[in-house]
């Protein structure tokens, strides 16, 4: 009976998503379908960054549906590309956010910014409206610095005067509510867990925060000196010595001038000539012409962003919210790039804090089969690329990375929570029962590891960490006893990193097709062919609908259709759950500062 109630409901959910969602997209797609209205003669385009970035276009068929904006650093560097050579476009208005913007991004942003500015010879204006202490601020100044001119609101604030990381330690709170956190890290810089086991920073975790946090502050404020032609001491001085008013900082030299978004729009439309118009940078993609598709060698583009886990996407829901790097989907692409007999090279993006060592192994062993096929592998680094997003970038031809791109974090954590104790103090009462070896209750919630478990899993600890550290020795060229010297978890910046010899170039992604295009002997213009994606929204539907009925994933996803928002976050709370809770008890993870 159960199993009958459940296959009914499931059929009604499904009769409910057909109806309901595939008339939606029928008649979203039908317009989308129509053809768009030309961009005028002199057109302006306006970029708002205020809504958020990923670093890659998102998997999920929905994105656009979905609320959550879907723009990404890497769709903006190729539209910014696009557009320098389109006679309609005369300018490009950036509204810049109140916070901070991922330190990689902005590099990425910035080197777009610039390319546009000097081939195109098209100006760039950003405006903000106001600047304040939440994440990493300086990177966001820089960008703004690095525009043609650099417009605040009147009486808004400039508060970039430094860089701050505040964490939140749990070691007193489950000490007197009886929660034991149970880890092994391997070593004293892999401090992702460190919250749970410590009620402040050890030395080593404040020195690799500090460390990474000080690259990060330094690069961008060095950049933006240049970019403002002042003294970098002179500036920095002066910034820390904030906040300022918009007028203030004006004054100092930090921005070219003052006003409203109003003023500065019209500043930019009397600039791009009569009749300008302003065009969302969106728009701008939809109906921009695009350029005639390029002939001769083709590069493969081979998309990575998110946590790491084994498995695929396919099985999930087209619904989903975060990035997710599903490692039999991201092994195809780079078998199917092997395969196509037009590719001469691949550039691999990765933008991960990490994850599975599992699923790591089978995107390194992916990397190296193209190597051994004689197609150059050259990773592009974007806003991460540490732990598990280092493993699978270590046996790469060569590594191009962002000055700010966080990376390295060479190391392993595993563990668990005994609840036991914590549990019983509410009259709950954990039993555990097993047959076989004493290892097979080894991750049972009710006490701690017993004596001869730890020594078995640190043990396995071990042997994940050796073979990290080996594997990045063989992929960089380095001699095992550097390689654990300047591993232990530790996370660099990119120019540390390229310091180090973990990195070898410091760039964009386009600096690394260019590093493919050396390293295939291939002269003149490329093809850039994207392998991999997301399916097209009907594909989508008809996955979802082939689910089985009692899927859980199909009633979240229906819920969806129906405004509820309470599926969205199911969804993502499964996915996160599944990474920290691996049967494995392993990870390859890399802290992830906020922004």
């Amino acid at each position: 009976m159960k199993q009958f109630l459940m296959t009914v409901a499931g059929v009604f959910v499904g009769l409910v998503l057909f109806l309901v969602g595939v008339p939606f997209l029928l008649i979203v797609m039908a317009a989308s379908a129509t053809r768009p209205a030309p961009v005028p003669a002199h057109t302006v385009l306006q970029l708002d960054l205020r809504g958020g970035l990923s670093d890659q276009d998102s998997q999920s068929p929905f994105a656009a549906f979905s609320g959550g904006g879907g723009r990404s650093v890497m769709s903006i560097i190729e539209t910014l590309r696009r557009a320098e050579t389109d006679d309609k476009v005369k300018g490009v208005l950036v509204r810049l956010p109140e916070g901070g913007i991922a330190p990689a991004s902005a590099d990425e942003l910035r080197r777009a910014f610039k390319h546009f500015e000097t081939v195109g010879k098209k100006p760039v204006f950003a405006h903000s409206q106001g600047i304040y202490p939440s994440g990493l601020v300086t990177s966001t100044y820089m960008l703004g610095a690095a525009a043609n001119e650099f417009w605040m609101q009147p009486d808004s604030s400039l508060q970039a005067v430094g860089a701050a990381s505040e964490e939140m330690f749990f070691k007193r709170f489950f000490d007197k509510y009886g929660v034991k956190a149970d880890y092994e890290q391997r070593y004293e810089y892999k401090n992702a867990v460190n919250p749970y086991l410590y009620s402040d920073y050890t030395p080593a975790h404040q020195e690799s925060t500090l460390s990474w946090m000080g690259s990060v502050y330094n690069t961008a404020l060095i950049t933006a000196a240049q970019d403002r032609k002042m003294d970098p001491a002179m500036l920095i001085k002066t910034i820390e010595a904030g906040p300022y008013s918009a007028q203030e900082a004006q004054a100092k030299g930090l921005i070219d001038k003052v006003g409203q978004v109003k003023d500065i729009q019209d500043a930019m439309l009397a600039k791009a000539g009569k009749g300008a118009k302003l065009m969302d940078f969106d728009d701008y993609v939809a109906r921009g012409k695009r350029p005639p598709a390029k002939t001769g060698p083709t590069i493969a583009v081979v998309g990575a962003e998110g946590a790491i886990m084994t498995g695929t996407g396919s099985g999930g829901s087209p619904f989903g919210g975060e990035s997710t790097i599903y490692s039999d989907d991201v092994a195809k692409d780079l078998y199917d790039a092997i395969e196509d007999k037009d590719v001469k090279a691949i550039v691999f993006r990765v933008s991960s804090p990490g994850g599975s060592d599992t699923a790591s192994e089978q995107i390194l062993a992916a990397v190296k089969a193209a190597r051994k096929a004689g197609k150059p592998v050259v990773v592009s680094m974007g806003t991460y690329a540490a732990s598990g997003g280092y493993w699978i970038s270590s046996g790469a031809s060569a590594i191009v990375a962002e000055p700010t791109t966080l990376t390295g974090s060479i190391g392993v954590f595993g563990g668990k929570f005994a609840l036991g104790e914590a549990l019983s103090r509410f009259g709950v009462d954990t039993r555990e029962v097993h047959v076989g070896g004493d290892y097979a209750g080894a991750f049972g919630t009710g006490q701690g590891f017993t004596p001869d478990q730890r020594a078995k899993f640190a043990g396995w600890m071990d042997r994940i960490y050796a073979g990290f550290v080996a594997r990045v020795a063989e992929g960089r060229k380095l001699p095992p006893e550097r390689v654990r010297e300047i591993a232990k978890g530790r996370v660099w910046t990119g120019v540390q990193a390229q310091q180090l010899g973990l990195v070898d170039e410091l760039g964009g992604f386009y600096e690394a097709v260019d590093k493919a295009k050396s390293l295939a002997n291939i002269k003149g213009d490329v093809k850039l062919k994207k392998i991999g994606g997301s399916d097209s929204p009907f594909e989508a539907i008809e996955k979802v609908l082939g689910v089985s009925s009692t899927s859980m994933r199909t009633v979240a996803a229906s819920a969806w259709l129906l405004g509820d928002p309470r599926s969205q976050s199911i969804l993502d709370e499964m996915a996160k759950a599944r990474l920290r809770a691996s049967p494995s008890g392993a990870s390859v993870l890399a802290d992830t500062p906020v922004r």
